[in-house]
């Protein structure tokens, strides 16, 4: 989102030199090094045009016709400085502007079960159960549990709204297990053509080797659209990675999306739901890479060769996800990833996982109302809290579907007959996504694997350190 950091991620529970057993990067204290020249001239000229509105990605407002690179260049300035005591709340934090419809459908898609197709808000409280937060003001949310697939509540669930960086979880989980970390490539100037203009950037430079690594780093922490179009030009270019994105979400019957750009940027015809982002994060996280880079704060990512020196330069990199960060909002307690993205007309979008004790939860949360800075990271945050203490309390109202054709063969009802019948179904998978998960508990700071879901064991997933040491805070 273009922040930079403050005193309350140095020293804290964000503290860099402990960050991520899980982590292969190497967090530690900015280094204050020039400016690294993010996009050649050619490059910036030959980005895509928007249709003549502004356009904000990941958080920051853009003039249509604005050149990318300097506004990368200025938040990698922040970014560089080191430690700020304070930092103003960025205007573009603030969600609108979405061009959809102000209502929901009156039907809307039924996978996962009935209610999940109806609007508005859904919940089914037994007796005792605690009332949804009513500061919510998102046009779509959803709250489940990540390792049963109960869907505790939702709101709109399969509206389709613009999605912004948030599709980015589909493009990680289509292509992350395509490619070796350790994989190397020299960027060339037409890696980095065709990308919006105001887009976010990590500060790719044509003509410099990254590896993969350093990448999904910049796509993960930065959102930089500039890793994402390197990375797709190594799958063959953004057509065919599109093509896999689109195979890929049906794979994983998340039917509301249409993908038409691989990095999330405003374009005509680009949706998804927050059941479908829900679907993406929980395919993502059974994978120990996603993991890595969606619980990574914060990183070192490649410069230049300064003028007389041999040793290639570095610049400090932080994650945008503020629930992870404590940047503008408090850190919430148990947080490991996932997503966060902010355009023009999708508004503010987040994609988050947590643990509390034994239980896992998915909340997502589309383009809220309420015009407050950080208000899709409080709005998650109540959710996630009325999730921790509802479970239990509360009958389903859905679930998420498990990929394949076996999957998508949704209950006819949203209750407690149509969640047994869908997670009935589940049995192994290929190994890509999906597939029953087992529970992660969170005892005396070490990870206890309590057995198995209702319907067999296929796939074990911890969460990273920073889910164990943020559960005892």
């Amino acid at each position: 989102m273009g922040t930079a950091p403050d005193t309350s991620t140095r020293g804290s529970a964000v503290n860099t030199s402990a960050l991520l057993s899980l982590s292969s990067a190497t967090p530690g204290t900015f280094t204050s090094v020039p400016t690294p020249s993010f996009t050649s001239t050619h490059v910036r000229d030959r980005t895509r045009k928007s249709t003549g509105k502004s356009t904000r990605e990941s958080g920051r407002r853009t003039p249509a016709r604005r050149a990318a690179a300097p506004l990368a260049a200025t938040a990698a300035a922040l970014l560089l400085c080191g430690p700020l005591a304070a930092a103003p709340a960025h205007a573009a934090d603030q969600p609108g502007g979405a061009t959809d419809a102000v209502k929901p459908p009156a039907h809307m898609s039924t996978v996962g079960g009935k209610r999940l197709g109806r609007p508005g808000t859904q919940v089914d409280p037994k007796a005792g159960a605690p009332a949804l937060p009513k500061e919510l003001s998102g046009k779509s949310w959803l709250v489940a549990d990540a390792e049963s697939g109960d869907v505790l509540a939702s709101h709109n669930a399969h509206w389709r709204l613009p999605p912004a960086s948030t599709l980015k979880m589909l493009f990680a989980d289509t292509l992350l297990p395509k490619m070796p970390k350790t994989k190397t490539h020299k960027v060339q100037l037409s890696d980095l053509e065709g990308m919006g203009e105001g887009s976010s950037l990590v500060g790719v430079k044509e003509n410099y080797t990254y590896s993969v690594h350093d990448l999904w780093l910049g796509v993960f922490l930065r959102s930089g659209n500039d890793a994402v179009h390197v990375l797709s030009a190594m799958n063959g270019g953004v057509p065919a990675t599109v093509r896999e994105m689109q195979a890929h979400a049906k794979h994983l019957n998340a039917r509301d999306t249409h993908v038409v750009t691989p990095d999330g940027y405003d374009e005509e015809g680009q949706v998804s739901s927050a059941y479908d982002l829900t679907l993406f994060a929980r395919s993502g996280l059974q994978k120990a890479d996603f993991r890595e880079y969606c619980s990574t704060a914060t990183a070192q990512f490649p410069g230049t060769f300064e003028k007389g020196k041999k040793k290639r330069s570095s610049f400090g990199i932080q994650n945008t996800n503020r629930l992870l960060t404590g940047f503008g909002v408090a850190p919430y307690k148990g947080i490991a990833g996932v997503k966060n993205g902010n355009t023009t007309n999708a508004g503010a979008t987040f994609t988050g996982v947590a643990q509390r004790g034994n239980r896992v939860l998915l909340v997502t949360v589309m383009n809220p109302q309420e015009k407050e800075a950080n208000e899709v990271y409080k709005e998650t945050a109540r959710l996630f809290d009325w999730g921790f203490k509802a479970a239990g309390s509360v009958n389903p109202v859905g679930t998420l579907v498990r990929p394949g054709a076996a999957g998508a063969s949704h209950p006819s009802d949203g209750g407690e007959n149509g969640h047994k019948h869908a997670q009935a179904s589940v049995s192994t998978d290929d190994g890509g996504s999906g597939g029953a998960w087992t529970a992660v508990g969170i005892a005396g700071g070490s990870l206890a694997l309590l057995g198995a879901v209702a319907f067999g064991v296929h796939r074990r997933w911890p969460l990273p350190e920073l889910a164990r040491r943020r559960s005892r805070d």
